[in-house]
């Protein structure tokens, strides 16, 4: 085996020579690791000779790898690297007149650091190599970030700001201020000088930029991690500096986010020749972003998330204090009769909604602490801080909107319209919401997420269904079944009070007994038909209702709720008819026939067809008004072979046999008048 014996004395032979030795090993080291690459392909048997080489070659590494960082660090500190920091200005915001020695260099100083930067990056190159046969020998995939020349750069550098970042502990803006200075003053210089030689040392797909900032961000990382956030979560447990702990907490996280921000956009101009989108986003978060320091500390990734949900749930406690925070603008509604079917369902905004500003507010909150986690590198570490607190904000926003229509006290018995105005409310801001989070969930990011939380096998849910595609599935279910519950509350509420006020309508059985007061109702006006008392407050009632959930409920939840209405007003008017013994004179059938009538108008406004939503009671008027030969045809068909498709030739269809039964006892009687 190859074993160079070279001199640690950096002056006791010719660079050159030194140089051309490096490379003579660093030569003879990838001949041999080619042929144990052949050997692991074509005799997998002799897998304890591979072994035995690859631990000689572990010995020369380790004599090589110290000489050659070595001679590059001396070579670097004859250039006068790092430079001098003059940081008179810094206090101020930023640094000036600092000379970079890259730039400055020239002849046989630029001909040695080339040679020596080469070396190294041949060096590393080879054991990258290494390491990716070791890997794929085990299945296993890995990538090195950083490379060891621009390493050798900025450790010096880091010895030498350390002084200037202790002074600024309790002013760490001025810490993020210089190291951006420093990073952006010298990047020219590394990118025009250091790139060309990183081509020629063939190390593809490899940028300089991307490095010397990745390793500016790892140092301040660094710096953090071991010196400012302990100190900070060590206080966090004394109740007395709580409060403190959390202002510096939160204004230390805006300074990192808004310096990740700074240096992904130092890359932004380049980072498109390198890599694809898809590597590029993953490569730049992994090694830009200060937000590293979390991934390998969870007790601080939970500090974080609790001080973010708890100043998250300030936010919104104060906006719901403001006189404004339930109010909707409506500027924008749409009216049922004046646009077309398409405009109807182009819901997109708050307004079109009908959601109170409190939802937007909640929205923008989450979507804050969303965005300040995303340079966090490690995918699975950002769901985490997701779901303990942009998650657990929301499921602290359902129980508002829970809490707020229960204080609606909407009851049957006299529901006002402000009770209905404060539910509609809620269920448009659940609503509003629902379909943003189901926005989210389409988010690549989020849909990365959810695939990488199932890959992992967290976030299971005992029993029942999971939805492994939708990181926001079981928020969007909750709000569905919050939404469901309060507009079957609103339904109820509707269907008994109309019950209550028609109540001796329904129970009167004296239609051939007396004459009846009539009246003329508001509802009928038009068509002049005369309606019973007993009716008209419960309609009256009724129409008001609709009209006040029309304004205030959202387009489709309205659509389905007089649908509804109207469907539970089928059933239960015409339930009664049938189990409440009554008997029609003719002048009843007609009266009964114009009290529909004036039902379907209440609806008129929602649809050119009321009465094709009330099917039970039109074929039951269909019945009662049908001749005597009619009836004696369809007596027959009854007295026959019972099948219900033979009611389809009579018109009323929607009626079982027993119920047209029912009916046609209803019209036997003596006419009384």
């Amino acid at each position: 085996m190859f074993s160079p014996k070279l001199s640690t004395s950096p002056i006791s032979e010719d660079f050159d020579t030194r140089q051309r030795r490096l490379l003579q090993a660093l030569k003879a080291m990838n001949d041999i690791e080619e042929v144990l690459v052949n050997l692991e392909k074509c005799q997998p048997q002799w897998q304890h000779l591979v072994q035995a080489v690859d631990a000689r070659v572990d010995r020369t590494l380790s004599v090589l790898r110290p000489e050659v960082i070595s001679e590059h660090r001396v070579l670097l500190a004859s250039l006068g690297w790092p430079p001098k920091l003059i940081t008179s200005k810094v206090e101020n915001g930023g640094i000036s007149g600092i000379p970079n020695p890259l730039i400055l260099m020239h002849g046989d100083k630029r001909r040695s650091y080339s040679q020596s930067f080469q070396v190294l990056c041949s060096l590393q190159q080879f054991q990258a190599r290494r390491e990716l046969r070791k890997l794929k020998m085990l299945g296993k995939k890995e990538y090195e970030i950083g490379l060891w020349a621009i390493d050798e750069l900025v450790s010096p550098i880091a010895s030498r700001v350390e002084y200037h970042f202790l002074k600024w502990i309790d002013q760490p803006e001025f810490i993020f201020a210089l190291v951006y200075r420093l990073t952006r003053d010298f990047l020219v210089g590394v990118s025009e000088i250091l790139q060309p030689l990183i081509d020629r040392a063939r190390l593809l797909s490899c940028s300089a930029r991307e490095a010397w900032v990745s390793a500016m961000v790892h140092m301040l990382s660094m710096f953090l991690e071991k010196r400012v956030f302990p100190a900070l979560a060590e206080r966090y447990k004394d109740k007395e500096m709580k409060l403190e702990v959390i202002s510096s907490w939160l204004h230390l996280v805006n300074l990192i986010v808004a310096f990740d921000k700074q240096m992904q956009s130092l890359l932004s101009s380049e980072a498109g020749l390198f890599l694809p989108d898809s590597e590029r986003f993953e490569g730049l978060s992994q090694g830009i972003s200060v937000l590293i320091i979390f991934c390998n500390k969870p007790d601080w990734l939970k500090i974080w998330a609790k001080i973010e949900f708890k100043s998250a749930w300030r936010k919104l406690k104060a906006e719901l204090k403001d006189a404004r925070a339930w109010l909707t603008n409506t500027k924008h509604r749409v009216d049922f009769n004046g646009s077309t079917e398409s405009e109807k369902f182009l819901l997109s905004t708050r307004e079109d909604y009908k959601a109170p500003m409190i939802a937007d507010s909640a929205l923008k909150i989450a979507w804050e602490m969303v965005d300040r986690c995303q340079t966090l590198p490690a995918i699975l570490v950002r769901a985490k801080f997701i779901r303990s607190a942009v998650i657990r904000f929301f499921w602290s926003f359902f129980n508002v909107l829970v809490l707020h229509c229960k204080n609606a006290e909407l009851s049957f018995n006299d529901p006002d319209d402000d009770a209905f105005v404060k539910v509609c409310g809620s269920i448009n801001a659940a609503v509003y919401v629902e379909s943003k989070l189901q926005e989210w969930s389409d988010d690549a990011r989020f849909l990365m997420m959810r695939i990488a939380e199932n890959d992992s096998n967290i976030q299971k849910r005992d029993g029942g269904t999971t939805d492994h595609c939708c990181f926001f599935g079981e928020e969007i279910r909750s709000l569905a079944e919050f939404e469901t519950n309060w507009l079957t509350e609103i339904l109820a509420v509707l269907l008994r009070q109309f019950e209550a006020l028609i109540g001796t309508y329904i129970h009167n059985r004296k239609h051939c007994k007396q004459e009846q007061n009539l009246t003329i109702s508001k509802v009928s006006a038009a068509l002049e038909l005369s309606v019973s008392d007993d009716i008209v407050e419960a309609l009256d009632t009724l129409r008001s209702q609709l009209k006040v959930l029309q304004a205030n409920l959202n387009l489709k939840d309205f659509l389905d709720m007089w649908r509804s209405v109207a469907d539970g007003l089928d059933h239960f008017i015409t339930t009664s008819i049938l189990t409440g013994d009554v008997r029609f004179s003719s002048r009843g059938i007609r009266q009964f026939e114009a009290d529909m009538q004036a039902l379907f108008l209440v609806f008129q406004p929602f649809c050119a067809c009321p009465e094709a939503f009330f099917p039970t009671i039109r074929d039951t008027l269909k019945l009662l008004t049908m001749n005597k030969e009619g009836i004696k045809h369809l007596q027959i068909a009854l007295s026959g072979n019972k099948n219900e498709k033979c009611l389809n030739v009579f018109g009323v269809p929607h009626l079982s046999f027993d119920q047209v039964s029912k009916i046609l006892k209803i019209m036997k009687f003596e006419d009384c008048s």
